[in-house]
């Protein structure tokens, strides 16, 4: 069930670190993934296949599209109002994406179980109503803070904790196992 302090339908939300290769803005050669809030527990994202996304000549590497989908569903978290990691991921590829297409991607929550979240994604080519180019379905694990502050590279836990904006913003995700 969406959280009642989740953003609302169609709001625009903010890369979780700014360092992120799917929604970081300072990453170089990263997705730049956007995504908005959709109705109930959903995702709108997109984002542009460019030259350094690129798998066989002229087409998106798979591995790229697969992460795609990732962020796309680990966005669902702000609208759970909670922290998770990726526990498995099956991805389904049904045509090739070229370098240049803008992938569309509808992310949604299935099902809440515990501490597991059972996701799914559809990504389609250049329009929400598209070609259905790759569907996935994964499981999410909910987790603590100290998840990451535990196993993070330590130079990096402590830039995050000491931007107040990013330290409020995890703070607020945070659960009980």
């Amino acid at each position: 069930m969406r959280h009642p302090e989740a953003p609302a339908a169609g709001q625009l939300i903010e890369p979780h670190y700014e360092h992120c290769f799917g929604c970081g803005p300072t990453q170089p050669h990263g997705l730049h993934l956007v995504a908005r809030a959709g109705d109930g527990v959903e995702v709108l994202a997109e984002f542009t296949v460019g030259a350094a996304h690129q798998g066989g000549p002229g087409l998106a590497h798979g591995g790229v599209l697969v992460t795609a989908l990732d962020e796309s569903l680990g966005t669902l978290n702000w609208l759970l109002h909670t922290a998770s990691v990726t526990a498995r991921l099956e991805t389904d590829f049904r045509r090739p994406v070229p370098v240049g297409s803008t992938l569309f991607i509808h992310a949604r929550a299935d099902a809440v179980r515990g501490r597991k979240i059972y996701c799914s994604a559809e990504g389609r080519l250049d329009a929400p109503d598209g070609p259905l180019a790759v569907a996935a379905r994964a499981l999410f694990l909910q987790v603590t803070l100290d998840h990451f502050t535990t196993h993070g590279r330590p130079e990096d836990i402590k830039a995050a904790l000491e931007n107040p904006d990013l330290f409020k913003r995890a703070r607020a995700f945070e659960v009980n196992p």
